[in-house]
């Protein structure tokens, strides 16, 4: 197992198109919700032992080799709003485009044969990880660390926040990211054991209506 592909895949320089997306934060901001580094810190906080933390258990388990299929039901079924159903289809689409030129693997390339629409975004991270020679927690960490990078990232563009107090955001999550990996690292092997129904079922409504209001606003930074 190499850890240096942990960062390869956790860099937000690889061209898994996550960049294009705010993770909820455009919406937040024009709602008033992040006005700066402390409400950026509450947002990061709530999504990432929300979404953040169903996104990791499913990553992990689709890393344990799960069955893909029924965890992306079970990503669906989680996932309430419409437009963030495709969105995070989207982002599997690319996360796969990118992870098969980097990692060929054939259970990647039956995974895009099985969803040529795209399966969502935590699946394919997991199968991922799986080419990548990474385990379970692996695969946890990079989905909780996306879940906040992003919305720190895309504050930064928002409103000029300095990067250095959305770095500093980040890095006072650290002790949140490990106890959502441990959770979702547990989640996992229960699915593994006893079927996708031991997966967590977080749930973050002002994120799901803000998703909505964001896909249908005439012009927007991002693309969710």
């Amino acid at each position: 197992m190499s850890r240096a592909a942990l960062l390869v895949l956790a860099d937000g320089r690889f061209p898994a198109g996550g960049h294009a997306h705010s993770g909820g934060a455009e919406a937040a901001v024009k709602a008033g919700r992040i006005t700066g580094a402390g409400s950026l810190e509450g947002f990061c906080r709530g999504r990432l032992h929300t979404a953040g933390l169903v996104a990791a258990s499913l990553a992990a388990a689709a890393a344990l080799g799960v069955d893909a299929v029924a965890l992306d039901e079970a990503a669906d079924a989680r996932t309430p709003s419409p437009a963030l159903r495709t969105a995070g289809r989207k982002l599997g689409r690319q996360l796969m485009r990118a992870a098969r030129a980097t990692w060929p693997s054939a259970e990647l390339d039956d995974l895009a044969r099985r969803f040529p629409k795209g399966a969502h975004q935590p699946v394919v991270l997991g199968v991922a990880a799986r080419a990548a020679g990474l385990g379970a927690v692996d695969a946890a960490y990079c989905a909780a660390y996306e879940s906040v990078s992003g919305p720190a990232s895309a504050t930064v563009r928002l409103l000029s926040l300095d990067p250095f107090d959305a770095t500093a955001v980040l890095a006072r999550l650290a002790p949140d990211m490990d106890q959502v990996a441990d959770r979702a690292v547990e989640a996992a092997r229960r699915v593994a054991a006893d079927g996708v129904d031991e997966l967590p079922a977080a749930s973050a409504p002002l994120l799901e209506i803000g998703a909505e209001a964001h896909a249908a606003w005439a012009v927007r930074l991002f693309a969710s």
